[in-house]
């Protein structure tokens, strides 16, 4: 499903995924009933595919849920397969609900960070396109001034060693991916690009933010 070339082999068991399910016949409409999550927080993000994003957000203290889906562009309703035309302007994103009594949009920002690579124009890892860019959303003034002095902070400290490309968008619409992208890594642990991507990644991010992870973890 994933740009993804470990061998001839995992690229045609990827191409195999993404072409099973034809354009003209779309997948059901994913859709979320929010008065579950009426006293909650939410929070959105892109970096990279939204398998993994969605792996690390849900494994920390005081998130609820985490969903996959589309942000940042201009076609209204797309599909996984318009998004990864490259034409919709989308990003994969993630949207993340949150307790901001057990945890802040301060720590989010700060795993956001954390667990991907801000430097890499329409890249991370093996996946390239600019539905894969890196954003920063915002929903207010007060998240927008967060995401820019973290940025400025990175920055100054030169901890990346590079320009720092996150774009910082207000969130206008986020779009829900099918309904088969949603907990992809836990419905399929054995895909190829989840055990040489998404794990190791999540592994990765494991080792620096262990503070921040569920006393329950099933990596």
């Amino acid at each position: 499903m994933k740009k993804y070339f470990l061998s001839f082999l995992v690229f045609s068991l990827s191409c195999d995924i993404s072409s099973s399910k034809p354009i003209n016949n779309p997948d059901p409409v994913f859709s979320v009933d929010n008065q579950d999550y009426e006293n909650m927080s939410k929070a959105y993000f892109a970096s990279g595919c939204f398998w993994c994003v969605e792996t690390i957000y849900e494994s920390l203290d005081g998130v609820k849920e985490v969903y996959s889906g589309y942000a940042g562009g201009s076609t209204i309703n797309p599909n996984y397969y318009q998004v990864m035309s490259g034409k919709t302007g989308h990003a994969e994103a993630i949207e993340i609900i949150y307790d901001s009594n057990k945890v802040s949009f301060d720590t989010l920002l700060k795993v956001f960070f954390d667990s991907h690579n801000p430097t890499t124009p329409n890249r991370q890892g093996p996946d390239y396109g600019t539905q894969y860019r890196s954003i920063a959303f915002y929903n207010n003034e007060d998240e927008k001034n967060k995401i820019k002095n973290y940025i400025n902070f990175l920055s100054t400290s030169s901890i990346f060693g590079k320009n720092i490309i996150t774009e910082i968008k207000e969130i206008d619409k986020f779009y829900y991916a099918e309904e088969y992208h949603q907990d992809y890594e836990k419905k399929n642990p054995n895909n190829p690009y989840v055990q040489n991507v998404s794990i190791p990644r999540f592994n990765k991010f494991k080792q620096k933010a262990s503070n921040y992870i569920k006393v329950k973890d099933d990596h």
